[in-house]
Order: C-alpha cells, then structure tokens, then sequence
C-alpha cells in the first residue's frame, strides 16, 4: 500500500471538522479561560499573524488526519464505525495527551491548560474519527 492512498476527501473533511472544534472549544466554550491560563488578553491574541496560525493549524490539522487515514487504510480497513473513533480516540489518550502532559509538566504549566489543551485534543481526534468513519 502506498503511503498516499488514503481517501483525500475524509482527510479534508476530517481536517476541517478537527479545526472547527478548536473552534468551537477554543472561541466560545473555552476561549476566555484558555486565555487566563496561558496569560494573554484578547487584544494581545489579536496582535499575532493570524493567517499563519489558522494557516499553519490547519496544515497541522491535514498531517493529522493523513495519519489517522493511512492507519485506517493499512491496519483497519473492516473496522466498524465505533472501532474507527474509539481509536482515533485511542491515539489521543495514548499518544496526543501523554505528550503535551510531559511538556506541560517541565514548562510548568497549569493543571488548568493542560485539562482545556487536553480536551480538545481528545474531542478533535473523536470528530476526526467519525469522519474517518463515515466516509471511508
């Protein structure tokens, strides 16, 4: 199998479904006190390159979702639709969440961001998943 035959279309919309929750959690939800916890104000967030960001997370959010595929692809091509998100869920726990703890542990960061960051990883893997599912 080749490493770039994956079903593109998922890959996008999975992408695209993971930057929404960041969204969804980082704007409404969770925005004012992820900022609290990592100490900026709104004006201070605004100032930063905007494009480059929401560039750069969405590039992130695409390698993301091409991994989630290609494992999908090569390891679990008759996997049931719970199987596809529980292990997308899997990968976070197992993966996504031990390694920002580890970094958040020698940055000294706060239980709280940790707790905000980490949810939203565990929720952008679970939506990435379910679009997996769907349309693969």
């Amino acid at each position: 199998m080749n490493l770039f035959d994956v079903n593109w279309v998922a890959v996008v919309v999975a992408a695209a479904s993971g930057f929404m929750v960041g969204g969804i959690w980082y704007g409404p939800i969770m925005g004012k006190k992820w900022m609290g916890a990592v100490g900026i104000t709104e004006d201070e967030l605004q100032q930063g390159h905007m494009g480059k960001i929401y560039g750069g997370a969405f590039a992130f959010s695409l390698l993301a979702s091409w991994a989630l595929a290609h494992t999908f692809a090569r390891y679990g091509t008759d996997f049931s639709f719970a199987v596809k998100v529980l292990t997308a869920f899997g990968i976070a726990i197992g993966f996504i969440v031990p390694a920002i703890a580890t970094n958040y542990l020698f940055s000294q960061r706060s239980k709280t961001l940790f707790f905000i960051d980490a949810s939203y990883w565990l929720l952008f893997y679970l939506a990435m998943g379910a679009v997996h599912a769907m349309l693969a």
